[in-house]
């Protein structure tokens, strides 16, 4: 099994350039831009036993309310190798429930993870090696057919087809609906002739369909090493990336990179250091809509089983 990681870094402050107003809508850009700039994140702490078990758990993804969390477990009471669990929260300050498995369809008796759901609740994407595909493993979208007290009802996935999928190894999703752009994004990664494994995204339609080949993002990419998972904030000015691209503690780390808009390149990462990467595997960071809840995955000392969940926080920093 291949487990997602991520690299981020963060835009200069900008805030001194507020004297200096030649155009005040584009200084308004910059701050929003690092809106967290000089805010720390706090000590991890472990999602506990109740979402954690002995087994592995890992590769998070949250719901636009941060109501319900998917991650995927070798846990027993799966379908296959690696399985889609989920558990539910009545409010931002309860107790996660015990956790249940998606079942079938959306999981087989092959790898199925990385589950990532689009803003509305709709679509719900993620990487399977089931039988059929395109290569070693593809992306997949389910379509949310009924939803009720009982939980969700989700229809037969669908290979989002020969855009995105190839005889390759596609993995490590996200979707994110970027402010100022038409249609929604699914990032992922692929394995290259070179043998690095490169970022790439593809635009999809409101029915989860890919619109145009999906494009390698080079700014996030390392030609050198293997770039795992990424997470972009709701307001598409920040991005998390786990990785092992040199200047890490050693291991997988999480980085950080941010922009001015959605429409610009991202910036330089800047490795997260410490508390959130330890010289122990630390990825496939998930982050809240409001960006002050990080979700993570991390073998580090402490946890229940063999790689857990781990979770921290922040406040936005102090603007001039």
């Amino acid at each position: 099994m291949t487990i997602t990681r991520c690299h981020l870094a963060p835009l200069t402050v900008l805030g001194l350039l507020v004297a200096c107003r030649p155009n005040s809508d584009q200084v308004v850009y910059q701050l929003q831009a690092d809106r967290f700039a000089g805010s720390e994140w706090s000590e991890p702490v472990n999602l506990g036993p109740v979402v954690n078990s002995s087994a592995l758990d890992a590769n998070a993804g949250l719901s636009s309310d941060a109501h319900t969390l998917f991650f995927v477990s070798t846990r027993t009471g799966g379908l296959g190798n690696l399985d889609i669990w989920m558990s539910r929260r009545r409010c931002l300050a309860c107790d996660w429930e015990a956790p249940v498995n998606l079942g079938a369809p959306i999981n087989s008796d092959a790898i199925d993870a990385a589950p990532t759901m689009s803003e509305d609740g709709r679509l719900l994407f993620f990487y399977s090696a089931r039988a059929g595909g395109f290569g070693l493993g593809d992306v997949y979208v389910s379509h949310r057919v009924s939803t009720g007290a009982d939980g969700d009802v989700w229809g037969p996935p669908v290979n989002l087809g020969p855009d995105v999928n190839t005889a390759a190894n596609e993995q490590g999703t996200f979707y994110v609906h970027e402010p100022g752009e038409p249609n929604a994004f699914v990032y992922f990664n692929r394995p290259t002739a070179g043998g690095s494994v490169d970022v790439y995204r593809v635009a999809v339609s409101n029915d989860g369909d890919a619109l145009g080949p999906a494009v390698l993002v080079p700014e996030l990419s390392d030609p050198t090493t293997f770039d795992q998972k990424v997470a972009v904030s709701a307001d598409g000015h920040e991005l998390l990336l786990s990785s092992l691209r040199a200047g890490g503690f050693g291991n997988f780390d999480i980085w950080r990179f941010t922009r001015q808009s959605a429409q610009d390149p991202w910036s330089n990462p800047t490795h997260l250091d410490a508390p959130i990467n330890t010289p122990d595997v630390d990825s496939q960071p998930v982050l809240s809509r409001d960006g002050r809840t990080l979700i993570f995955t991390s073998i580090r000392p402490g946890g229940v089983g063999v790689q857990d969940l781990w979770m921290s926080t922040r406040q936005p920093g102090l603007q001039p």
